[in-house]
């Protein structure tokens, strides 16, 4: 059988269309069976702490079905009844309870000293304190990382108290999951407290048998995709992935395919497609599942994205807080966006807009997207500074609702 050919659009739109966009937002407001139908189609919404716009797992569902209750999805990830649960998927995430017996084989490694080499080398030094900690989730109830803080605290996000790091430890083995946040921290409690016993008492698969499946949902959130794409997805060891892959072609849950442009063979999933309606503005967190993997990204859009964050305010080329936008199959500006709860603006530090972009078919619908995610974060208008190519054309439209 000859080897499928696709053409970098084509293989653009398919991954656009895997990934949720290229359709209809709902007309009313999203409700939570909404909400469940992006997140399964994804996997995994990556969590950031970075909260000068909005912090980043709520960014995903805004982009894909326009303004809902960011409560909602607090309800679904940390309520009573949640659909959701925290573990490490891509970094820190929010995945489908569903999913959860497909992580455990990282749990186990993690028991078995497979971990950070610090928190590894932290269990080996610190099992009784370890175990202590344990021991009081266990009698005396949730806990929280300042619950063991030390005095005076060192500053820094990796200054973690002995206690932060138990906990830590705890939390990557399995043994507690976060049961609430308070902000941004977690609450800590025993896993079978808060996993529903329907999913721990799931058979556990073996760790091919979840290399394959989380692979496959890979595959199926990514459209098309390189099998470094596909470890990357959900951060899975190197070692046997090539195997795994290759099973899953026999299997025909994959077809390998050659892309135009890609130097790395790639693979089809089964039922990926391309067609869909692609013409609305849509705002990226930097964290979207569509463009975290930066060679990725630069393959689909042929454009260089990068984080800023962490890079000296005088050398960033877009900003620090950037979100690129999504017009079409095409990335055609970048924004830095910040939300000034205070003065209740949504502020654009800077907008860039890309080379060979159409400008006047771009900034109408950026300036209508800013509107809309103004509205939904609860803010009074738009404030456009003066940085960027495209922020003067920008500043001319509405900054509010009439």
């Amino acid at each position: 059988m000859a080897e499928v050919s696709l053409s970098g659009r084509q293989a653009r739109r398919i991954a656009i269309k895997a990934q949720g966009f290229g359709r209809e937002r709902p007309a009313a407001e999203p409700d939570r069976h909404a909400m469940q139908r992006v997140i399964k189609a994804l996997g995994v919404v990556q969590m950031d702490s970075v909260n000068v716009l909005v912090r980043s797992h709520y960014l995903p569902l805004f982009s894909r079905l326009g303004p809902y209750q960011r409560e909602l999805l607090e309800a679904q990830a940390w309520g009573p009844k949640p659909s959701l649960f925290e573990y490490w998927g891509h970094e820190a995430s929010l995945m489908p309870l569903a999913m959860q017996p497909l992580f455990r084989w990282r749990m186990a490694r993690a028991r078995a000293g497979e971990t950070w080499a610090g928190l590894a080398t932290f269990r080996r030094d610190q099992s009784d304190f370890i175990d202590a900690v344990l021991k009081r989730i266990e009698c005396d109830g949730p806990v929280t990382g300042g619950d063991f803080a030390e005095a005076p605290r060192a500053v820094g996000w990796w200054n973690w108290s002995r206690g932060k790091r138990a906990l830590e430890w705890l939390f990557w083995a399995g043994l507690i999951t976060t049961r609430a946040r308070r902000g941004f921290e977690r609450v800590y409690d025993l896993t079978e407290r808060v996993i529903p016993p329907a999913v721990l008492d799931a058979p556990t698969p073996t760790e091919p048998e979840a290399h394959r499946a989380l692979l496959l949902i890979a595959a199926r959130a990514l459209g098309v995709a390189t099998a470094g794409d596909l470890r990357d997805y959900f951060r899975m060891p190197a070692e046997g992935i090539r195997d795994r892959v290759d099973e899953l072609v026999e299997g025909g849950g994959l077809t390998r395919v050659s892309v135009q442009g890609w130097k790395q063979p790639a693979y089809l999933a089964a039922k990926a497609g391309s067609r869909s309606k692609l013409d609305a503005a849509v705002l990226l967190s930097p964290f979207d599942n569509l463009i975290w993997r930066r060679e990725r990204a630069e393959r689909l859009f042929g454009t260089r994205i990068r984080l800023e964050i962490y890079t000296p305010a005088h050398k960033r080329e877009h900003g620090y807080y950037v979100l690129p936008v999504l017009l079409g199959d095409r990335i055609v500006a970048r924004v830095d966006l910040k939300a000034d709860r205070k003065a209740g603006l949504l502020r654009v530090q800077a907008a860039h807009l890309e080379q060979g972009a159409d400008a006047d078919e771009a900034t109408p619908a950026l300036g209508a997207e800013l509107l809309t995610m103004s509205r939904w974060l609860g803010l009074g208008g738009i404030e456009v500074a003066a940085g960027g190519n495209m922020s003067q054309a920008l500043a001319t439209l509405p900054t509010q609702d009439r």
